[in-house]
């Protein structure tokens, strides 16, 4: 390489000399070097950010996710941890890290509405970065970093001014809310400028195949070609044994996804136990006699009644006083619900008051409806043990405010789904599954709030079930015969969109539609569970004769 001389360089130098008030003094000069040494970036390999955040307790694996996403995945990826393994801190670093490198300034978050105070604090707090919620009036065009729900961005004329903007960095979590290619999220996304995008998902596939193919190609449009000749390749490498290795070579290139057991954190355990509880007989009189009018009104509606008699009177009860109100073809409801009226406090309740009271230790308990969650706190009330609430009908101060009261007054926070995302509750190791979902998913989602990164304790799940209902069914079904609990989801994720039914709820809604009888809802439901497993043991050979030959 010829070197050039600057023929001009002492003439400039001279005229600095000159003009003394345009030089500093050698203190200033040291202070500058330093600044300078401190900002430059030596290689583009690495993470010039780490050095800036000594404090922040990176594990491993989190550290390689957030490489991947910038020197392997151009930006553009779905960070789908299993739950509670740091996908936020993933997201967290590698939007420090192109701050620090000047390769991005403005950037948009998506949240769910509960979570937005969160992300703004943990970014604050561990990435030292100002980051802002907007209330009323908010200034897209003039903040940099913005953290909002999807609700609100797609608020006109919210939508139309961020549509506007070309944004460095967007990043949205629980990304698994995209997996219909038909809602206006999903299409309000899509439309975003973006340069990189993360999409954060302990689920990026729910029930279907399609789940993926819909996120990545918010990432990557028309990286995996158009959805039929998608499925259609699928299909077709499946039949050969290779539908999955096929996938996963294409969404390797995309997704950053790391399970418990490959990342040392198995060392607090899942402690299960599965709990079934017997009816009164007044409790039991009534769940017959709906069952016996199960004929008389669509299926749907007798499951209903059964799940919420299976969860309090108080939800059952409600649901029938909506019904009678509605039309007079519900009137032969009438003697049911004074039936209800009579019943004495719910099996199910009295133990979980026991089971409280002999721990002494916090517990969240997660209910599928708002009047059992009422009629819990009142029962907890009466026992003299402290509650809060905690709901998707809260707003985001609420909502912050009953995790604080949690963590440092109540005993016991009664939770709706609501809770079942995004909220972390280290300081808690204690879950009562008092209503059981009929989603894996939606279970690993709600234990991933206490069995996640900074847990430094085994975590106890107690699940219940009233005996000889559809609800025991459903306990055998997910979390004995099909090991759930034996870890988190694990391999389940790609066996339960493939159930030859439709997805995993609809199998389970339909069999018990078409079921004569509790005994034949049973025996379907263990078919349906032999399948499952059948199906995972297969995929465990097929991975180990598959290793054993590399």
């Amino acid at each position: 390489m010829k070197i050039q001389f600057d023929e001009h360089y002492g003439e400039e130098l001279e005229k600095h000399l000159q003009a003394a008030d345009s030089l500093c003094n050698w203190s200033q000069f040291q202070l500058a070097y330093k600044g300078a040494s401190h900002t430059i970036i030596p290689e583009f390999k690495g993470l010039a950010a780490l050095k800036h955040l000594p404090a922040l307790n990176l594990l491993p694996h989190q550290a390689e996710a957030a490489e991947s996403v910038i020197h392997k995945m151009d930006g553009r990826a779905i960070l789908a941890d299993e739950v509670g393994l740091g996908k936020t801190i993933e997201a967290g670093l590698v939007l420090k890290e192109y701050l620090i490198r000047n390769m991005a300034a403005k950037v948009l978050i998506l949240t769910p509405a509960s979570l937005v105070n969160q992300w703004v604090s943990e970014l604050h707090s561990k990435f030292h970065i100002q980051a802002i919620a907007p209330r009323k009036k908010p200034l897209w065009k003039e903040w940099d970093i913005v953290v909002t729900s999807m609700d609100m961005a797609k608020r006109e004329p919210n939508q139309s001014e961020i549509l506007s903007i070309h944004y460095d960095l967007i990043i949205i979590d629980e990304a698994h809310k995209l997996k219909n290619h038909k809602t206006k999220n999903y299409q309000f996304v899509r439309a975003l400028q973006k340069k990189y995008c993360l999409l954060l998902t302990a689920t990026p596939i729910q029930n279907k195949i399609t789940d993926l193919f819909n996120l990545v190609s918010v990432l990557k449009p028309g990286y995996l070609g158009d959805l039929s000749s998608f499925k259609k390749t699928y299909r077709e490498q499946d039949q050969k044994g290779f539908g999955q290795n096929h996938i996963h070579s294409l969404i390797n290139n995309v997704m950053v996804r790391n399970r418990r057991k490959d990342t040392g954190l198995n060392d607090t355990k899942r402690l299960v136990k599965n709990i079934t509880v017997s009816f009164s007989e007044a409790e039991t009189e009534v769940y017959q006699k709906l069952h016996e009018i199960k004929t008389a009104f669509p299926a749907f509606t007798y499951l209903t009644l059964a799940k919420e008699m299976c969860s309090s009177r108080e939800a059952c009860y409600m649901s029938i006083q909506a019904m009678l109100a509605k039309s007079d073809d519900y009137q032969h409801l009438q003697p049911i619900s004074e039936a209800i009226e009579q019943l004495p406090q719910h099996a199910k309740a009295e133990k979980m008051v026991e089971i409280i009271q002999a721990s002494q230790e916090k517990f969240i308990v997660f209910t599928e409806y708002r009047a059992t969650q009422f009629y819990l706190q009142w029962f907890l009330q009466q026992h003299g043990i402290s509650s809060v609430p905690f709901s998707g009908k809260f707003k985001k101060g609420k909502r912050d405010w009953m995790k604080q009261l949690f963590e440092q007054k109540a005993q016991v926070m009664v939770a709706t789904e609501a809770a079942g995302e995004g909220i972390n509750l280290q300081f808690c190791r204690n879950m009562i599954n008092y209503d059981l979902p009929w989603n894996p998913m939606r279970l690993e989602q709600r234990i991933g709030r206490i069995h996640r990164f900074g847990q430094d304790r085994d975590v106890n799940i107690f699940n219940f079930a009233i005996e000889g209902t559809i609800e025991e069914h459903i306990l055998h079904l997910l979390y004995e015969k099909i090991r759930l609990f034996e870890g988190a989801i694990g391999n389940l994720d790609d066996i339960l969109e493939k159930l030859p039914g439709g997805t995993f709820d609809q199998e389970i809604t339909r069999i018990v539609n078409e079921s004569a009888s509790d005994g034949e809802a049973k025996i379907k439901l263990d078919n349906l569970s032999s399948y499952i497993s059948y199906t995972q043991s297969q995929r465990e050979e097929d991975n180990y004769e598959q290793q054993s030959s590399l």
